[in-house]
């Protein structure tokens, strides 16, 4: 492949990003929840059984709505609320109240979100905390969470064609190849890249009065998963280590 990965990039970026950031209308008569919502007995309120079809003329936000009662089918009405402050967000308008509901919801209910939230939706408030934070500290780390997670799931992504599991680390033998970017190559042995990382990312987060528990919780699943990037580096760099410790200890007998 020559030329360009993406064609007249930027603006074919940013058209197709644009085409999905359509806002969720609503019929007459639909809104989001506002703010005096009783979020608390949201949460004793499981969801129905998923709902029959949709009408062909439902609303945007209507289909969202039964999308999300089906993916979350058992669970709160607090984790569907949640879920639909989210994916308005996402999108180029919303309701003015969308981004204060989104912070009460996590300001009065964090533990429980926490608690009940996969992975998956945890990144995805920690990507909205990067859009709509009250401080740009929190704005800042929101951000640098969505790239760190949407990066490696990328990378994960692309490494499954290698017919590896994400548990299973390379072995030590490298490949002579230069970097993309002419970037310097990555000292398996000494380098603190993936420290670099992760560490300024902690620190911040346990100075987070609001998303500092979000973010914690989420590089406390990073770190604990039996898989990734992470893992597989520090594997690999445990069996470099022993090796040159175990040929330094040769050279000494010598």
């Amino acid at each position: 492949m020559t030329g360009p990965t993406y064609s007249n990039a930027p603006d074919s970026l940013i058209t197709h990003w644009e085409k999905r950031r359509a806002p969720l209308g609503f019929s007459k008569g639909e809104n989001l929840a506002g703010l005096d919502t009783d979020l608390a007995a949201l949460t004793t309120k499981n969801l129905a059984d998923p709902p029959n079809p949709l009408p062909d003329n439902a609303s945007r936000h209507r289909a969202k709505e039964h999308e999300l009662r089906r993916e979350l089918a058992g669970q709160s009405e607090l984790v569907l609320l949640h879920g639909m402050t989210v994916s308005h967000l996402r999108k180029r308008s919303f309701p003015a109240h969308t981004p204060d509901l989104f912070y009460k919801i996590w300001v009065d209910h964090c533990d429980y979100l926490l608690g009940t939230l996969n992975t998956r939706w945890l990144i995805s408030a920690a990507i909205t905390f990067g859009e709509y934070g009250k401080t740009e500290s929190e704005k800042s780390l929101g951000r640098e969470l969505g790239m760190l997670f949407s990066m490696m799931k990328l990378y994960e992504f692309e490494r499954l064609h290698s017919g590896k599991t994400p548990d299973d680390a390379f072995g030590l033998r490298r490949v002579e190849a230069e970097l993309p970017l002419g970037m310097s190559p990555f000292s398996l042995a000494s380098g603190g890249l993936d420290i670099n990382l992760l560490a300024p990312l902690w620190q911040r987060a346990t100075d987070e009065r609001v998303m500092g528990a979000l973010a914690c919780a989420l590089l406390d699943r990073l770190n604990s998963d039996q898989g990734g990037i992470f893992r597989r580096i520090n594997a690999m760099r445990t069996k470099k280590q022993a090796r040159i410790a175990a040929r330094t200890k040769d050279e000494r007998k010598e």
